[in-house]
């Protein structure tokens, strides 16, 4: 298929060119039934309109969120612990649920039965996936959400999936050959290790496969990587933002220019300490508010991701505002390769070993991928040799990454308070 036929057309054309002022009251609409039904139905939705001070029928418009305080994703196991098991987010009882997942820092996130559940059918459709593409899905199909909603996101737009999940470089080039896979979905930096290990096998990329178009998430897409992919393999490259919490919150258009704010949510940019909306241009903290999702009505959830947005008119038509870019978290949170890593789970893997006195996780970034670096004070007597096989383990239970292990001087640590310590440049 050629590309000027993928960046073609709509997925809902009516509602994602309507104009500014209408889209504002579509969504207000949607949002006076949201806020009532979590009110209702979730108690601690119904406890943070209380300690505003506040009713359902007082917000009414989406300036009107700002009375609400932000329930920020690095809470969300500890409020999930002291109210188990959805910290009393959840409208409905656990037996109307389809799935329940694991992700990162042991956070529970539910799974509705309504068709489209993460928003993402949208998402993959307009950033260029069509009916008919085979696409290799290389997110995670195991206790986390992100292999299952691509999967159902792609084939509710009439994809086959070939469910390839995390690892496994040489079944997915093979995969990939045989099948004439025409998309790809996951994070850059793996789809280039399975175009370098097709090459290491003496394979012309460009000529003995079919890849047309890669939409990735998960990790920052450069502009030097998304150009080695189109200019010399010639695949479409977009990417959308999407969280385990949430779904989708914003996709690329075939503009390439920012990721639109996907629909049926409130996106707020905010200030991190007061909380206030920002406006075009400001950077603040990426806040959602699921709209006609009775499951999990959640308002004002806090990503901790930092971006700024513009609401310029976008060439393609579409007339929601723009993410420009991720610029940083606001806690430490960090994802890697994919996956998000909390600093109670550094903490978590030290307390398994009273040999070790203190550790931080190191992120780099080495030829466009992420490198993890854990780095590990020990006490005077220990023996590295006998410790790094289990602590390797440890942490590829509890981080779900594979890390480099490194044993290294108290006085080695850069920024010893910070569990987790991102030297990551982007271009």
């Amino acid at each position: 298929m050629k590309k000027e036929e993928r960046l073609r057309g709509f997925y809902d054309e009516q509602l994602e060119t309507l104009p500014r002022d209408a889209k504002k009251q579509f969504l207000e609409n949607l949002l006076q039934r949201t806020v009532m039904t979590a009110f209702q139905e979730a108690p601690a939705m119904r406890e943070k309109f209380q300690a505003a001070g506040v009713g359902p029928a007082d917000i009414r418009s989406l300036e009107d969120l700002q009375s609400l305080r932000i329930t920020p994703k690095a809470q969300m196991r500890q409020l999930q612990q002291a109210a188990p098991p959805f910290g009393g987010f959840l409208g409905v009882e656990l037996d109307k649920l389809r799935r329940i997942y694991s992700s990162p820092g042991a956070i529970l996130d539910p799974e509705g039965h309504q068709d489209d559940y993460w928003r993402l059918q949208g998402v993959f459709f307009n950033t260029g996936f069509r009916p008919g593409d085979r696409v290799l899905n290389t997110f995670s199909y195991h206790l986390t959400p992100g292999g299952l909603m691509c999967d159902e996101g792609l084939s509710g737009i009439g994809c086959t999936v070939v469910p390839g999940g995390v690892g496994n470089t040489d079944t997915q080039v093979q995969l990939m050959a045989e099948l004439q896979l025409t998309g790809y979905v996951g994070v850059p930096s793996f789809l280039q290790a399975i175009i370098e290990r097709a090459e290491q096998d003496g394979k012309d990329f460009r000529r003995d496969f079919s890849l047309e178009i890669a939409v990735t998430a998960g990790e920052m897409l450069t502009h030097v990587s998304r150009s080695r992919l189109e200019e010399e393999y010639g695949i479409l490259v977009r990417q959308f933002l999407a969280t385990a919490d949430v779904g989708a919150i914003a996709y690329e258009c075939g503009e390439k220019n920012g990721m639109h704010f996907a629909d049926y949510r409130v996106i707020e940019v905010v200030d991190p300490e007061t909380g206030k909306q920002l406006g075009a241009g400001q950077v603040g903290e990426v806040v959602v508010t699921l709209l006609e999702n009775p499951v999990y009505p959640l308002i004002r959830f806090g990503t901790g991701d930092l971006s700024y947005y513009e609401d310029e008119p976008c060439p393609c038509g579409r007339t929601a505002p723009r993410l420009m870019k991720l610029v940083g978290r606001v806690d430490q949170v960090t994802k890697v390769r994919g996956m998000f890593i909390h600093p109670s789970q550094v903490e978590e893997v030290v307390a398994t070993f009273p040999e070790i006195q203190a550790a931080q996780a190191v992120v780099e970034r080495e030829q466009d991928r992420d490198k993890l670096t854990f780095c590990a004070v020990l006490e005077q007597d220990s023996s590295q040799e006998e410790l790094l096989s289990s602590l390797q383990e440890r942490i590829r239970t509890v981080l779900k990454l594979r890390a480099d292990v490194a044993f290294v001087q108290a006085s080695d640590l850069r920024e010893p308070e910070k569990r987790i310590l991102d030297l990551r440049k982007w271009d």
